[in-house]
Order: C-alpha cells, then sequence, then structure tokens
C-alpha cells in the first residue's frame, strides 16, 4: 500500500484542511508531515467551522488514526489548546492521534526569538506568523533542539535549561525584553499534559501500517512556493513545503508514494511579505479579499490577493509530480465577468518567460495575461460537474491545458458537501 500525499501549490491558504476531511473516508490514517501551528487548516461542516493548527484534518473521523510525525514542530502549549477545543465532540483523541518522538518541541524561547528576529529587520522583515518555527528548526538543524521524545527523559529539565540560557543570550544581543516566568509555567503544564498522549517512534509507527496495508494520506503545510528550497527564498517557511516532505517529515522511502494530490484557489493569495506577480491593488483585489473571507486562520492578518498565476502553479506541479489538481474556491469568482488569468511572466528587459525565474525576489516582473469569460452566477446549487457553467468549464479546461494535469475536483463552497468531483473513479 502506498501513501497519498496532499499539499497546497501556491504560498499556503489553498483550502487542504476541508479536502483532508472531505477524502479522509478513504483513508484509514492522516498523517502530518511538516510545519508547525503556523498552519491554519480549517474545516466546515453541519454548521460549524474548525481551525487546526498541529493536529491531523482526520481527527473528525471516529475510525481514522491520525499521526503528527517528525517533521513538525510542535508547541505544546497550542497542542493543549487544539485538544481543549475538541474536547466537546466527544471524539476518540486519545486513541486515534500519535505523536512522532522525533516531533521538534517549540519552547517559549523559540516564539520570543522569533519575535525579536523579525524586530531585528525592521522593513526587511519576512512577515513570520510569531509562533516560534523559524527558531525552532534553527536549533533542529544545528543539532541542539529539544523533541518530543525528550519529555519523558530523566534529564529533559537539563536539556531545557541549557538551550534556553543560549536563548537568552541571544535575546540580549538583540536587545529584546521578554517576561518568560509565566509563559514557561504555562509550557510545562502543556508538556505534562502532552504526556498522557501516544508517544511513538513514527517511522517504524507508519511503516508497519504500511506493511498491514493501511490507505495513508500525508497532509502538508502551507504551500509548495514557500518551500525553504524552491520556494520565494528568504520569504519563505523554515520546513520542505513540497512531496519529498512527506519522505522526510515521516520517515517514509520515496517508493512508497502513491498519488500527490496538488490544491491551488481559482485566484492567488499571499500572506506576509514577498514576491506576488499577480497581486492586485484595486476593486477586484478588495472584492476577493472580502468575498473569499481572505483572513489568516492562524493569525487573522488580511491576505494580499491577486488573478491566478499559472507560470507559478505549473511550477509548483513540477516540483512536487502532482497526478491530480484540486481546484478550491470558484464560487468566489461568481460575479466577475471576466477573469484574468497569467499566463507569462515580462521581464525588465522585455523578454517573456512562463517559469518562475531565480530573481523573482528581486527584480520587476510585469504578469501577462490572458482574459477569460467569466461565468457570472452562483453555484450553490449545483452538485455534479455535468451541471457547471459553460464558462467555468472553459476556465478550468484552460488551466488543464496549460499545466497538463487534470482538475479532478472543484470546491464551490466551504462546507463538506460543496464539493464537485470530475471523475469520481480517480478521487474516491
Amino acid at each position: 500500500m502506498s501513501v497519498d500525499v496532499l499539499l497546497g501549490l501556491q504560498w499556503g491558504d489553498e483550502g487542504k484542511g476541508k479536502i483532508v476531511d472531505y477524502l479522509a473516508p478513504k483513508y484509514q490514517m492522516v498523517a502530518r508531515f511538516q510545519g508547525g501551528p503556523n498552519a491554519g487548516h480549517t474545516l466546515e461542516f453541519d454548521q460549524i467551522k474548525h481551525v487546526l493548527h498541529q493536529i491531523p484534518s482526520g481527527i473528525f473521523r471516529a475510525d481514522i488514526l491520525n499521526l503528527i510525525g517528525n517533521g513538525v514542530v510542535l508547541d505544546p502549549v497550542i497542542f493543549r489548546k487544539e485538544i481543549d477545543n475538541l474536547e466537546r465532540f466527544n471524539l476518540n483523541i486519545r486513541e486515534n492521534l500519535f505523536v512522532a518522538k522525533k516531533a521538534q518541541l517549540i519552547l517559549p524561547t523559540h516564539r520570543l526569538l522569533d519575535a525579536a528576529y523579525e524586530q531585528a529587520k525592521g522593513e526587511a522583515k519576512i512577515g513570520s506568523t510569531l509562533k516560534g518555527i523559524g527558531p525552532a528548526y534553527q536549533d533542529k538543524i544545528g543539532r541542539h533542539g529539544l523533541r518530543v521524545g525528550d519529555i519523558v527523559q530523566d534529564n529533559f529539565m537539563e536539556k531545557y535549561r541549557d538551550l534556553v540560557e543560549e536563548h537568552k543570550e541571544k535575546l540580549a544581543y538583540l536587545n529584546y525584553s521578554y517576561q518568560l516566568e509565566e509563559v514557561e509555567k504555562t509550557f510545562f503544564e502543556a508538556v505534562n499534559f502532552l504526556k498522557g498522549f501516544q508517544l511513538v517512534e513514527s517511522e517504524h509507527f507508519i511503516n508497519q501500517k504500511i506493511k498491514e496495508k493501511l490507505s495513508i494520506l500525508a497532509e502538508g503545510a502551507q504551500g509548495s512556493l514557500l518551500d525553504v528550497d524552491f520556494g520565494s527564498y528568504p520569504f519563505v517557511t523554515s520546513s520542505t513545503t513540497i512531496a519529498s516532505g512527506a519522505c522526510t517529515g515521516l520517515g517514509v522511502a520515496p517508493n512508497k508514494i502513491g498519488e500527490v494530490f496538488g490544491i491551488f484557489k481559482a485566484y492567488c493569495t499571499r500572506v506576509g511579505s514577498g514576491p506576488f506577480p499577480t497581486e492586485l491593488h484595486d476593486e477586484a483585489g478588495e472584492y476577493l479579499r472580502k468575498q473569499g473571507h481572505e483572513f489568516g486562520a492562524t493569525t487573522g492578518r488580511p491576505r494580499r490577493c491577486g488573478w491566478l498565476d499559472l507560470p507559478a502553479l505549473k511550477y509548483a506541479v513540477m516540483i512536487n509530480g502532482a497526478t491530480q489538481l484540486f481546484m478550491m474556491k470558484a464560487d468566489v469568482l461568481n460575479d466577475f465577468e471576466s477573469i484574468n488569468i497569467c499566463t507569462h511572466y515580462q521581464l525588465p528587459d522585455g523578454s517573456k518567460i512562463d517559469y518562475m525565474p531565480y530573481d523573482i525576489c528581486d527584480i520587476d516582473i510585469t504578469p501577462v495575461y490572458e482574459t477569460l469569460q467569466g461565468w457570472n452566477q452562483p453555484l450553490d446549487d449545483i452538485h455534479n460537474f455535468d451541471a457547471l457553467p459553460e464558462a467555468l468549464v472553459s476556465y478550468i479546461k484552460y488551466i488543464e491545458d496549460f499545466i497538463r494535469v487534470p482538475i479532478n475536483l472543484v470546491s464551490v463552497g466551504p462546507d463538506r458537501k460543496q464539493t464537485i468531483i470530475k471523475d469520481m473513479a480517480v478521487v474516491a
């Protein structure tokens, strides 16, 4: 049995949570493989909106196992808050949720360092969520971070104090003032809470489930264009957000990867700083923001909005090896009589390219658009692909022809039921 991977193909916020929840009945396990509480996966059903940050999106299905993999950086305080918020739904959380011992811990001082680094950068800040993600991954790569498995070791407090002293030296150098005592108390209470869950050697755990032929879905966080290697560096996150991250973030061999589901919005959004060639600063951009409720699920920050960027999408499909695409939020474009779609970039020297260049952060790029007819009608009462407006079908086909990967799912609203499948044999 192979592991299917589901990930975002843009700058995050594509709607991964809804799709994981929608696909979950097909799977027996959902596994998060990277990122941390900077992720905000929104699920909506039974007129209730849920936002998950670290816990896999299969948690609402009683018969599905959920794994927080070794590639995740875990904040025990936020973990506890998430669990507390889920308790009222009578879920089998302690039976169905497993946490990798090799997942890195986010300490209170990681959050302080995150804020201090951003403050020191001034106008050059990258737009961090200030959740301590970057500093935690820095300690991981620097080989002195703490891991979930450390909390049950006798020398945990010694390791903790040593690392915190290092952090304090950095904070002093950055001239950053802070109060640590109260947040440390909350942190250690959350650590004790975390001890009550199933802490596992996740690489053995998941490979045993593969041997047992369980169907597994690997759930990505953030988006491909925020990948630390292949995103718009340095305006990226600190982890591997593309399909290969499922291997390193779960301990799964490349030959065990099956389908790669790539999710994208029918337009583009981005939170924080960094290049965004198709960004709109006019009424159309503001309309997309309001109609799409484009405010960060984790930070609440308004998202930057713009037209769909096909060179960027094509690039993300290439580096992920996406086998099928899912288009989200088609309904946000309902009221447009015409829709622009970027097909090329014009560089300062006048040349045109259809791929993301290395120096995208440093040069002025002008998007080259094709204008397509809008469908200019609501999609609320449409439940099958054949009933979609002709203009929307043409929009989908235009993207498919450019990217050369099929779009097999179209989301027309936030609820589970507002999901239209083109090829049920492929997705289901």
